[in-house]
């Protein structure tokens, strides 16, 4: 493409000069200027710096973009959501679905040149269950025999049902046939990492780019933080010639106003999810083709600390949760075509029958719009008639303008129907999901994306051994009896099949709603605006970026 564009330039300048035209041929000078123009640039804007981009320490979308460019794992979804191979060219699986055989590219090298091999997919598989390392992760490998036993102390690394037969073939046997298994590793966590790299430098190599390797089709040439991050090609990447692209500018722009004037500059080709200002919606709906709302199946919430006082008390998230309009957040706040959320689970998810696992869940009771009396008489309960004798209620978010515009219309709320005052903190982002993690909070934003395409990736981060379970919601550490429930559904869930398996799911869902952990407050949809100039692009209904097929054509 680029030697084709190359020749019809010059062929341009010789006729023009031939027919007595005012254009010179091109000098030295003017072939390189030639050659600047035709290199293939896409600048995407993160929104964010990562607070990491290493596949087993990531936890959250921004990073992730990062990851699945560059690095691949087994499986790799492709734009209609299926799981083709990647870093294995196939795979067997055994009659009884419990051992998995992948056969991995003998092209796979990674970005220094070296093969990747199945013991790295090993060693990445282990680390992410080392108790040592912490990955929130983690729980995602407990589908594999003796995986969650290492986690736990209660079985060693020999024990885990992971081997690399020989260089190229990779054997995983699990506890119980998982029938999503190969859509589960496509995800961040399961991608291969070389254990040379992460020796040196373990809190911090994957942003080093002296240091970090990958396998995917782009590696990291530099990372500048709080600023950009820059991607070029892997030059050992098998697929290599599939890549069009000569370097990706990831920006982390904060303030959706200010990316939002960057793209209209031409200074941004690509805003990722929900980068653009709420009060801008309307109008590039109706006014912009490169605006565009897509599918995004996740669940925006707010997270109760069940483990601090007021929300450790159960009628008080009984009253902040029935006393918010969410009809009103979605059409007068976020514009965007969302859907309120009255469960966890959103829609697009379905049992083994086919049937929409939120519509046959229902509703808990809970009202798309405020019911104002029932939360008083919860707040009542909580001996707090009318919201006297309340401390302000502490609400933090991480800083954005679209995350700051809810909280601002749900203190509103909180503070015209229940009489209670309520105070905004942000944060930003890493600081943020640290504070939320430990604990250090009363009521906090959330949201969760779909890691793939079944009810269990919204359900089981709330087990006591999920590092997701930011609620605090854990038998373990505290009283709290129906989280011991909600374990034991998720554990049969496991091993169930077919209508025994959904009665697992629906019973946990339906604990986790009656405790009210969480304070769903909409189902997403994507926002993202995308240059005419950018081809090929593809974005799942997961939210998952992948730049390894995009084309730059003027």
């Amino acid at each position: 493409m680029k030697k084709i564009f190359y020749v019809v330039t010059l062929l341009m300048a010789v006729l023009l000069t031939a027919c007595g035209g005012e254009k010179e041929q091109p000098k030295e000078t003017d072939t390189a200027a030639v050659e600047k123009q035709m290199e293939q640039v896409m600048t995407f804007n993160l929104g964010a710096d990562p607070k990491s981009v290493d596949p087993q320490l990531n936890s959250a979308t921004d990073g992730g973009i990062v990851v699945n460019n560059t690095f691949e794992g087994l499986m790799r979804v492709d734009a209609n959501g299926k799981a083709q191979p990647a870093g294995a060219e196939s795979v067997e699986i055994s009659d009884d679905k419990m051992t998995y055989t992948f056969h991995l590219r003998k092209d796979a090298k990674w970005s220094d040149g070296k093969p990747v091999t199945a013991a790295d997919y090993k060693y990445a598989w282990l680390r992410a269950l080392d108790p040592a390392v912490a990955s929130e992760y983690s729980f995602q490998l407990y589908y594999i025999k003796g995986g969650q036993e290492f986690f736990e102390g209660k079985g060693t690394k020999e024990d885990v049902g992971l081997e690399a037969v020989d260089d190229h073939t990779f054997k995983v046997t699990l506890k119980a046939p998982t029938a999503y298994f190969l859509n589960l590793i496509t995800f961040y966590t399961f991608m291969p990492v070389r254990e040379d790299a992460v020796v040196q430098k373990p809190e911090g190599w994957a942003k080093d780019p002296s240091i970090t390797l990958s396998n995917g089709p782009f590696k990291i040439s530099e990372y500048h933080m709080n600023d950009k991050v820059i991607l070029v090609p892997n030059e050992h990447y098998w697929n290599k010639d599939s890549v069009k692209l000569d370097k990706i500018v990831l920006t982390m722009i904060v303030d959706s106003g200010t990316a939002l004037t960057a793209y209209d500059n031409n200074e941004i080709d690509v805003l990722g999810s929900n980068q653009v200002p709420v009060q801008e919606i309307p109008k590039r709906q109706v006014e912009d083709p490169t605006f565009h709302i897509v599918p995004f199946l996740g669940t925006y919430y707010y997270i109760f600390n069940v483990n601090k006082a007021p929300t450790n008390d159960i009628n008080v998230r009984k009253a902040l949760t029935l006393a918010i309009d969410r009809e009103e957040i979605v059409t007068e706040v976020t514009k965007a075509g969302q859907q309120p959320a009255t469960g966890f689970v959103p829609t697009g998810l379905v049992d083994s029958k086919g049937n929409d696992f939120r519509a046959t869940a229902g509703d808990y009771g809970i009202s798309t719009t405020a019911d104002v009396e029932k939360a008083k008489e919860y707040l009542a309960k909580a001996g707090y008639p009318n919201g006297e004798g309340m401390a302000p209620v502490e609400l933090i978010y991480n800083t954005n303008e679209g995350h700051k515009a809810i909280a601002e219309a749900i203190q509103e709320m909180w503070k015209k129907n229940l009489g209670i005052e309520v105070n905004l903190v942000n944060q930003e982002w890493a600081v943020f999901q640290d504070t939320r993690h430990v604990g250090n909070f009363e009521v906090a934003r959330a949201g969760w994306i779909g890691d793939y395409n079944d009810p269990m990736t919204f359900l089981d981060l709330w087990t006591s051994y999920s590092g997701n379970n930011d609620a605090q919601w854990n038998y373990t550490k505290g009283d709290f009896p129906e989280n011991k429930k909600f374990d034991a559904l998720i554990e049969n869930s496991k091993v169930a099949q077919g209508e025994a398996r959904d009665k697992d799911l629906y019973g946990a869902e339906k604990i986790m709603m009656d405790e009210l952990i969480t304070m769903p407050i909409y189902y997403y949809t994507g926002v993202i605006m995308v240059k005419d100039k950018v081809k090929n692009w593809e974005r799942d209904i997961l939210g998952t970026w992948y730049f390894g097929n995009v084309e730059i054509i003027e």
